[in-house]
Parts: structure tokens; C-alpha cells; sequence
């Protein structure tokens, strides 16, 4: 077999992490499922005209939304949306499914930060999210040969033969730049507050305009979005204080 048979057949085998394109389609299936599925019992609720039945019905649009991806991720590797998308959630540890407490745990932080999880995919090796990182899984393609090569990437080998600092420095040094960019943050709004671009009736009536709506979310969310890019170069070793260094 030649060198370059040999270099095919090895990339064959290595795993292909998903881009957000793909993933971003899997998250628009899924939000169609459960909105018909969610329409579909709110319309025979309203049929039945029992409130009992309404009640009993409600509540199992709540468990279903809340347990659909948790479920499916561990037990079947990714929702529907995964699976229409040649997409599956993979544990680092077992390169299998991941559990069901994991799971949980992984639905419950991207539904909690939202968008802004995705962010971390641009700064880790595997493309990443917030909620990939935290409960140590990857989200790969399932089928290559169906996968266009804009759709995944290979692992990023930027930082070759490197020595990572220990994860509790790590630790450290991003829960230290994190209260750094709160405080920055508790800052601007105080000026915003005193220079009056933030009025006492927002404050304490929450009777805000839209211009003070943008100046006291624009800095929450722009703390959150440096949050988590410190968070992703912080446990990848690019932070002043945990850098990785040259073996």
C-alpha cells in the first residue's frame, strides 16, 4: 500500500467534528418537531374542551420538551435533528454515546446560555461549544462519505507538543478574568447610571426607553460574550497567566 493509500485510509478513521452550519440545521429541525408536536396538543386540548385533560396535556408538552433531546442524545446518539443533519453527540472519554446525566446537564447549559455557547466553536481544537466543553463531549459526523468537506473539520493542530497548565491553575486564572469583566461591567453601568443615560424610573420602575434598553444590555451581553471566549481560551492555555507552553 502506498504512502498516500495509507494517509486516505487514515483520515477515514480520524473523527470529523461538526461546523456550526450543520448543527444550526439540527437545532431548526428539532424547533420544528417541537413546535408541531406542541400545536398538535394544544389543538386537541382545545377540541376536548376539558380542563383536566388541558392540564395533563400541558404538562406533557413540558416533559417532552424538556427530556426530547436528553433522551435521544444519550439513547440514540443525537435528536432527529442529528440524525437528519449526519450528525452525533459523542462522549470524549467512552467515544460513545454519552450518559443521561450528561446529557441533562448538556441540554440544560446550552439552553441556558444559548447562542452564546456556539461562540467557543471558533477558539477549540473540535469546534467546540460552551456546552461541549463543560460536559467533555463532541458533536461528529456520522457518515463522511455524506459529509461536503465545508461542513466538518479535522482536529486543529495549532498548539503541537505543548504542556497545558493544570486544570485548577486554569481554573483560577478564568474565574480570576472573570470577575475582572464583571467588575468592568458593574462599572460601565454605574457610569451610565450617574451620567444619566440610565434614569432612576428605569431603575426603579423598570419604565425604560429603548435607548436605555440598549445601554444597560449592551454591556450585559457584551460581558457575557467575553465571558465565554475567556472561558474557551482560558481552558485551551491562550490566557495571560495559564499559557501553554513549548514541551
Amino acid at each position: 500500500m502506498t504512502d498516500s493509500a495509507m494517509s486516505a485510509q487514515d483520515g477515514a478513521f480520524e473523527p470529523a467534528y461538526a461546523r456550526f452550519l450543520p448543527r444550526l440545521r439540527a437545532l431548526y429541525i428539532d424547533s420544528i418537531i417541537i413546535m408541531v408536536v406542541a400545536f398538535g396538543i394544544l389543538f386537541v386540548a382545545v377540541t376536548l374542551r376539558s380542563d383536566n385533560i388541558a392540564r395533563v396535556l400541558g404538562f406533557s408538552i413540558v416533559v417532552a420538551w424538556l427530556l426530547y433531546e436528553p433522551l435521544l442524545v444519550s439513547f440514540a446518539g443525537g435528536t432527529i435533528g442529528h440524525l437528519r443533519t449526519n450528525l452525533r453527540v459523542v462522549d470524549d472519554r467512552t467515544h460513545g454515546n454519552i450518559n443521561l446525566l450528561k446529557s441533562v446537564a448538556r441540554t440544560i447549559i446550552k439552553g441556558t446560555l444559548g447562542w452564546v455557547s456556539f461562540i467557543t466553536m471558533l477558539t477549540t481544537r473540535r469546534s467546540q461549544a460552551m456546552h461541549d466543553l463543560l460536559t467533555r463531549s463532541t458533536v461528529q459526523v456520522r457518515d463522511l462519505a455524506l459529509a461536503g468537506p465545508k461542513l466538518y473539520i479535522r482536529e486543529r493542530q495549532d498548539l503541537p507538543q505543548t504542556v497545558m497548565p493544570s486544570r485548577a491553575r486554569r481554573t483560577l486564572v478564568i474565574s480570576a478574568y472573570l470577575f475582572g469583566t464583571f467588575v468592568l461591567c458593574a462599572l460601565l453601568l454605574a457610569f451610565l447610571m450617574t451620567n444619566g443615560f440610565i434614569s432612576d424610573r428605569c431603575i426603579d420602575a423598570d419604565q425604560c426607553t429603548l435607548r436605555e434598553d440598549i445601554a444597560i444590555g449592551a454591556p450585559l451581553v457584551g460581558s457575557l460574550v467575553i465571558c465565554v471566549v475567556v472561558a474557551g481560551l482560558g481552558w485551551r492555555g491562550r490566557l495571560l497567566g495559564c499559557r501553554a507552553r513549548r514541551a
